[in-house]
């Protein structure tokens, strides 16, 4: 520490005054008698020290720019910044004696109080999206004590409405429970009904779909530079394509040719060619009749010439709730699980989408489709649990 003093003390300026000059003679001789100062207990601190060496600049008559020259001589990257240096030379020079910082006194909230509370409590209450700046104006007080208030004090979060299909009705959810409860009890009298069944639905393969915002998550450090995106639409190229699955794997896709709508009429040649690919894919549940179909309540599916075709060919059907498509396996498995694979890739063609669509389905494992089915009876569970609330994000 005395060395460093003593090279501060060595790079000063010759040309002062006599009586400058006198000073500083004076204070570089008795330097060594005064140097205790800088081994004291609370001197550890490099910027205490810097603000010691920056008091003894000031008793040698140095200007702040000299001083702060001097000390970036013997600190280097360490010193202090300039404006602190100017600022602590400024008070040095009115005459502060100590160089550790003001201890601040931190002032008692006298905002929280419980009038203000239960103010708050009451405006929320009234309006649920009101922001904090807006409470904060209501209650004339500060942000951070009315975000204090919520947070602390009414246990309160702020947070986005979940999007659900469609705000259901208490008949709707009461329709909802019973249908599972239904099926479940049909489970528990068969213990391998879910063997027995052959799921379907629509939808729409896209010959570019954007990635969603999490796929497009990545690794990177502090120095890595930030991933940018252009915002991106769906293209307007697209095939829709039908799937019938069971626990094993697929029995059949069904690619609805360009202009064609899935009526009825449709629908029906679809399940005419259904049968045959049982037949042959699943000969065990073809000899007994003993396949269950499950779909939605999509028109073409509830069709009465459709219900007469079945009731014909004796395939019972298993009930589906409306508005329901966290209880299809093709709308809470399938569906997204085959999108994910083709999302953010530009395709040549709709038939090169259609291809590689039929290979991320044959890439599917059996043990992937029983999880499928698994988490199916598992939903409709949850489903008579939370007494037919969507059940998508709740714990179980």
């Amino acid at each position: 520490m005395q060395v460093r003093a003593s090279r501060i003390a060595q790079n000063s300026t010759v040309n002062e005054e006599t009586k400058a000059d006198k000073l500083e003679d004076d204070c570089m001789s008795s330097f060594k008698l005064t140097s205790y100062v800088l081994n004291v207990e609370i001197m550890p601190d490099e910027k205490i020290e810097q603000r010691i060496n920056l008091k003894f600049l000031v008793k040698l008559g140095k200007s702040a720019t000299e001083s702060f020259n001097l000390l970036t001589e013997v600190y280097g990257d360490s010193v202090l910044s300039r404006p602190r240096v100017f600022e602590w030379h400024k008070r040095f020079r009115e005459g502060r004696e100590e160089v550790e910082d003001n201890q601040r006194v931190v002032r008692p909230c006298s905002s929280k109080t419980n009038d203000n509370i239960s103010k708050i409590n009451e405006i929320v209450r009234k309006d649920r999206r009101l922001s904090i700046r807006m409470i904060a104006e209501m209650v004339n007080i500060d942000k951070e004590t009315v975000r204090q208030i919520l947070h602390d004090e009414l246990n309160m979060t702020k947070i986005c409405a979940k999007m659900v299909p469609k705000n259901l009705t208490l008949e709707q959810k009461d329709g909802r429970r019973q249908i599972c409860v239904d099926i479940l009890e049909q489970m528990e009298n068969e213990r391998d009904l879910l063997k027995k069944v052959i799921t379907c639905d629509e939808t729409w393969i896209f010959q570019y779909d954007p990635e969603t915002k999490r796929q497009s998550m990545h690794w990177k450090t502090s120095a890595s530079p930030k991933l940018k995106k252009a915002r991106m639409s769906k293209s307007k190229l697209k095939a829709m394509l039908i799937v019938f699955f069971d626990i094993k794997g697929v029995i059949m896709t069904k690619w609805v040719p360009q202009g064609q709508t899935v009526n009825q009429h449709y629908y029906l040649q679809v399940l005419t060619t259904l049968r045959e690919r049982v037949r042959r894919k699943r000969p065990e549940l073809w000899e007994n009749d003993s396949w269950f179909l499950h779909q939605d309540n999509a028109p073409a599916h509830s069709a009465l010439s459709v219900k007469r075709f079945l009731a014909k060919n004796r395939t019972p059907v298993l009930q589906h709730p409306p508005y329901s498509p966290d209880l299809a396996p093709c709308d809470f498995w399938l569906f997204p699980k085959l999108k994910s694979a083709l999302k953010g890739t530009h395709f040549g063609s709709v038939e090169v989408v259609k291809t590689k669509a039929t290979e991320v389905l044959k890439a599917l494992q059996e043990k992937d489709f029983q999880h499928c089915f698994n988490q199916w009876k598992i939903r409709m569970e949850r489903c008579v649990k939370h007494g037919g609330e969507y059940i998508e994000g709740k714990k179980c």
